[in-house]
């Protein structure tokens, strides 16, 4: 298995991956994005999202995509948008090679650390974060408006 950064040519499997995890979240409606503009986000004039993908024999099973977010408490901080490794290559210690790559990336860039979000009934992936000594934060409600 191989983890390399995120090109291009990657975004319509990406996608493709992202649809499995909408799927897995039981959301599957709620992908709304086109393949131009997660295309432009990440690769256009002004990127706003990296990534790393997992590939073996020209095929990508998993990737991970971050973008760099302000706090003013502690600076510049690694946002972790998805992980995801395909359900049949799961178990293959994918995603601790991904998430081992985003630490490494993290450290690279000075970042003072990483966070994300992961559902309460999302078991296998608190039990995976929790190897990472985690902290899990119930205080703070998440909150969106859509415009």
């Amino acid at each position: 298995m191989t983890i390399r950064r995120a090109e291009q040519k990657d975004c319509k499997r990406l996608l493709e991956l992202i649809h499995e995890l909408a799927v897995y979240e039981k959301a599957p409606n709620e992908v709304t994005v086109s393949l131009a503009h997660f295309e432009e986000s990440g690769f256009g004039k002004n990127p706003v999202w990296w990534g790393f993908v997992a590939e073996e024999n020209n095929i990508i099973h998993g990737f991970a995509l971050y973008y760099i977010r302000y706090s003013t408490w502690k600076g510049q901080r690694m946002y972790l948008e998805d992980i995801i490794v395909t359900e049949e290559m799961r178990g293959r210690k994918i995603g601790s090679l991904l998430f081992d790559r985003l630490v490494e990336e993290a450290k690279e860039k000075k970042l003072n650390g990483i966070v994300w979000q992961v559902l309460a009934w999302n078991k296998p992936a608190i039990n995976f974060y929790k190897k990472y000594q985690a902290t899990f934060d119930d205080e703070w409600i998440n909150v969106s408006i859509d415009t």
